[in-house]
């Protein structure tokens, strides 16, 4: 169900041409980079968090970057604390390896970190460990019903 939320999402804007299905599990950012032969960093992770008013957010950053806690602190105003798989499941509206920027339930807060603008294309999870798509960083930022960017990596 999540891969079909993902992909209406992407048809309602007219960007199913993003899409990409796959033969092979590309549920972690190493399996993924393999299989689309691609670098860790081009992987566009979706990492699930809360904010200090504790409403689920959620932060896609580049697949070979890990979040800076004093960064994410000064940015959110709380500890990073990721979501556990039912959390994620039940709050954002896709399961884990499969976590999407598309297509997420409603009132969920979405951001684009910074190292993103390193690579040209990146490949977020479209809502399957068997899907993904295919962005420009500039595309993925029209794409995304976003907050915009935020600077928590390292």
């Amino acid at each position: 169900m999540s891969k079909e939320k993902a992909y209406a999402y992407l048809e309602e804007k007219g960007l199913t041409e993003h899409f990409i299905e796959t033969e092979e599990s590309t549920a972690t950012v190493e399996m993924a980079a393999a299989v689309l032969g691609v670098t860790e960093g081009e992987i566009a992770k979706s990492l699930t968090f809360r904010n200090a008013e504790k409403e689920p957010i959620l932060i896609v950053m580049a697949g070979d970057k890990r979040v800076d806690n004093k960064k994410f602190k000064a940015a959110f105003q709380t500890k990073a604390k990721m979501l556990s798989a039912e959390e994620v499941a039940e709050e954002i509206g896709h399961e884990v390896g499969g976590v999407t920027p598309f297509g997420v339930n409603p009132g969920v807060k979405i951001y684009l970190d910074e190292s993103l603008k390193a690579y040209d294309v990146v490949y977020p999870a479209c809502g399957s460990e068997y899907a993904v798509a295919k962005f420009s960083v500039d595309e993925l930022i029209h794409a995304v019903d976003g907050e915009g960017f935020v600077d928590v990596s390292k």
